[in-house]
This record gives structure tokens, C-alpha cells and sequence, in this order.
């Protein structure tokens, strides 16, 4: 069959395209299937700190997770909010695939270098174990962007728990037998790996063909399009991890083994609010080029309102049982450093928002404006983590966060305040040679001969 029948939703498992659900029915499913695999994350972080003998295991692990993170954002390329934002189904499912194929191996060389030139030596097993992990995870998220086009989320939500429970079970068995970092990777890489193949792929073969196809002029488009986009990500995502590599310089791994253990349960705001706004990321830019200008605005205000809850909520919370909980997870040994949790909650809700305008400005297509208000966020953090954390310590990392997020937070909504005042129209308003390159993009946006 074609892709043009592939994007219509033509079942290649023999029977018919599975019913949509609707937009509450997705978001339920997604949030629970999300919030389930973050919360079996968030318990791999607390069985390495009871397991073991410190917090050293726990730094380690801390430290792959901020590094691998930096570089499988440069292998998502932005690829997934674009992907659910292509209401126009341009691209195929398997050129999504094939791109994602190239980052991703782009991408575990750039991290391995990095690793090479800023990490201990003993650190970099651990890195590459945990980059083949996050790759795994990064490749369902391409059959992900499948079922939430066809607003299948259920299938999404499920999959995240299987993923999550999965990877925490295998997690837990083998670090508790063998008390090595390294072989519990392995383990988990083995767990999601069998989510893929065995849930993920049949799932999404209800809709196309999972394939791996890539076209030269494709992957030309993609890298150009994108590129703006990816960078900012990258810049994003080493918001936190330069701070925090920085006080591993400064004060040694158990200290970043101890923030991130009171860290880990206000990750819940951060991730809450990625997993509230992201089964709208189709609906937006729909709204938007569609003219519905009250419409964009009202799901816009409603969003930030969500997002703000989410945040206030566990704020309050956090505030009278976060000591309680951490000690109960940790033991009476974190109690001392309870008073990171609250600078730590402000951080993470200043990342959700710089997430949320920056991912929504892609999805209008306004890469460069991401690009700016991600870039301005990770240029000011450089000199805040050498002040913050000199002078706070663990709770520098916070600060030195929050700050850069809160800058760039302001330039992305500059960015949107212009965009929803010039509407629509705004990528007509251009100077010619600008418009005849938007054509050529889409000429080569619906090529796809020339297979690689």
C-alpha cells in the first residue's frame, strides 16, 4: 500500500482503523500511563540509594541521566512534536523512523565524546549503557506520534506502563542480586526492548506499515527544518546539567547523589506538565492556522492554569509531608537536606513552562523564536552556577536553574504575544526569496523517492 494510504489510517493487521477516542479519554490515558512509568523511574532512582552502601551509585546514575539527556534530545532532533504537529501528514511513519535511526547514532557519538572530555573515566560504561536505554524509549516514541495522530492514546498510556513497570522490575531484580550499576542497565534496556517489539510495534501496525525508510532530500529537509529546533532542545536540556556537573567538581558525587534523591519528587511537576499539554500539541496548530483565534487562546489559558495547579499543588503538599516522604524513601539520613525541596519545585515548574511555550512555538512553526528563548535560557546559566552553587551549595543548582528558565520563559512569550497578533497569516508576510524557499521545502517535504 501507499503512504497516502497509510496516513489515512488503513489497518495493515487485516482488520479496520481502530475508533478514535476523544480529547479527555487521550489525555486520561496519557497522563496515567506517564505519570505510572515517572513514578517507576523515580523508584529506580530511590532503590540505588537503598541498596546500596551511599549515594554513590545514586551520583552515577544521576550524572548518565543528565548527560545522556543533553545529547537524546539532540537524537529526538524534535522530531516528535513536529511529527504530531504535521496535520498535513507530509511525512511518512517510516521516514520518521529512518530519521530517528541517524540521530540517534549521530548523537551516541557526540555524547560519548563529551562524556570523554567532562566525566570520570569510570562513568563512561555507565553513559553508553544508559544512552542504549534512552534509545530504545526514543524509538517507540515514534510509534507513539502514530497513535496520537490517529488519537489512539490509549495505546501510548499503556505502553508507558508496561515500559515503566517492566524496566523498574528488571531494574530491582538484578541490581539487587548483583548490587552493580552497570548490569541493571543492561537489564532495563532488555525489559523496554521487549515493550517495543512485542506491544508497540503490533499496536501501531493497526494504522501503517512500521517501516525504516529515509529519502537523501527527506533527511536534507528534516535536518534544516529542524535544526534550530534541536539546538534549542539541546540547549534546554543542558540547563540543569551544567550546574549540576559543577557541583559534582565542587563538592563530589554524593553530593549530587543527595540533591537529586530530594529532587526526584518534584520531577512529578515537571513531567505532569509535559504530560498535560502534550496530547494537545496536535490541536493548537490547528486552532491556530485554522483562525480560531478565541479557541487557541482559550486551550492556551486553560494550559497555563493546568500547569500552575499541577505545580501549586504539590507545592503545598511537598511542604508538609515532603520530609516524611523523603526520609521514608531514603531514611533518616536525607532528612537534613529537606530544605533543597521547596528552591527545587520552583526550578522544575520555571522548566515546565520554558518546555511548553517552546514546544508550542514549534508546533506554529516559529523554530527560530524556540531557538532564542532556549538559547538565551542556557547562555545565562553558565556564569548563575558558578555564583549559585559557590554560594549555596546544592541548593545553587536550583537557583541557578530557575533563573535561566525564567529568562527564557519571557523570550519565548514575547515570541507567542507577536505570533498570535500577526495570526496565521504571518509566514505569508515574508520577503519573496523567503517564500520561494517555503516552496522548495515543500516540494521536498512530499518527496520520497530516492530511498537510502
Amino acid at each position: 500500500m501507499s503512504d497516502a494510504q497509510s496516513s489515512q489510517g488503513v489497518s495493515y493487521d487485516g482488520g479496520g482503523a481502530p475508533k478514535q477516542l476523544s480529547v479527555k479519554a487521550n489525555m486520561l490515558w496519557n497522563s496515567v500511563g506517564s505519570m505510572t512509568y515517572l513514578a517507576c523511574q523515580w523508584f529506580v532512582t530511590i532503590v540505588v540509594v537503598r541498596l546500596s552502601s551511599g549515594f554513590d551509585d545514586a551520583g552515577l546514575l544521576s550524572l548518565a541521566m543528565s548527560v545522556v539527556g543533553i545529547f537524546s534530545t539532540f537524537a529526538n532532533f524534535k522530531m516528535g512534536t513536529y511529527q504530531i504537529s504535521d496535520i498535513k501528514r507530509e511525512n511518512s511513519l517510516g521516514e520518521y523512523m529512518g530519521f530517528r535511526c541517524v540521530t540517534l547514532v549521530a548523537a551516541f557519538v557526540a555524547c560519548m565524546v563529551y562524556a570523554l572530555f567532562t566525566c570520570a573515566t569510570y562513568a563512561l560504561v555507565t553513559i553508553a549503557l544508559f544512552y542504549a536505554f534512552k534509545a530504545i524509549g526514543l524509538l517507540i516514541d515514534i510509534l507513539h506520534g502514530e497513535d496520537q495522530i490517529n488519537r489512539r492514546m490509549d495505546y501510548i498510556g499503556k505502553s508507558f506502563m508496561l515500559q515503566g513497570v517492566s524496566t523498574f522490575v528488571a531494574f530491582v531484580i538484578v541490581y539487587g542480586i548483583t548490587r552493580n550499576l552497570n548490569i541493571a542497565i543492561v537489564a532495563m534496556f532488555v525489559a523496554a526492548l521487549l515493550v517495543l517489539v512485542l506491544f508497540d510495534i503490533p499496536h501501531c501496525r493497526r494504522f501503517t506499515r512500521v517501516t525504516v525508510s529515509l529519502s537523501a532530500k527527506k533527511a536534507l529537509f528534516f535536518l534544516r527544518t529542524s535544526l534550530p529546533a534541536v539546538i534549542a532542545s539541546v540547549a534546554a536540556s543542558a540547563i540543569f546539567a551544567i550546574p549540576k556537573q559543577y557541583l559534582v567538581m565542587v563538592s563530589g558525587d554524593a553530593a549530587l547523589g543527595i540533591y537529586a534523591s530530594v529532587a526526584a519528587p518534584a520531577l512529578v511537576i515537571q513531567m505532569g506538565a509535559q504530560y498535560l499539554y502534550g496530547p494537545l500539541l496536535d490541536i493548537f496548530p490547528r486552532l491556530f492556522f485554522d483562525g480560531d483565534k478565541k479557541g487557541f487562546l482559550t486551550l492556551l489559558g486553560k494550559t497555563v492554569a493546568g500547569i500552575v495547579a499541577v505545580a501549586v499543588a504539590c507545592a503545598i503538599v511537598l511542604e508538609f509531608v515532603g520530609e516524611w516522604v523523603l526520609c521514608l524513601l531514603f531514611g533518616g539520613d536525607i532528612a537534613p537536606y529537606v530544605y533543597l525541596l521547596q528552591p527545587i519545585i520552583v526550578s522544575t515548574a520555571a522548566t515546565a513552562f520554558l518546555w511548553f511555550f517552546g514546544d508550542l512555538l514549534i508546533t506554529l512553526r516559529r523554530f527560530w523564536a524556540n531557538f532564542a528563548g532556549n538559547v538565551t535560557a542556557f547562555l545565562s546559566v553558565v556564569p548563575l552556577s558558578f555564583v549559585c552553587v559557590n554560594t549555596w551549595d546544592m541548593n545553587g543548582v536550583s537557583f541557578a536553574g530557575a533563573g535561566a528558565c525564567m529568562l527564557g520563559v519571557f523570550v519565548l512569550f514575547c515570541f507567542l504575544v507577536q505570533t498570535v497578533r500577526l495570526g496565521p497569516g504571518f509566514r505569508m508576510r515574508r520577503v519573496p526569496a523567503n517564500q520561494a524557499r517555503d516552496n522548495v521545502d515543500a516540494s521536498v517535504a512530499n518527496s520520497s523517492e530516492e530511498r537510502v
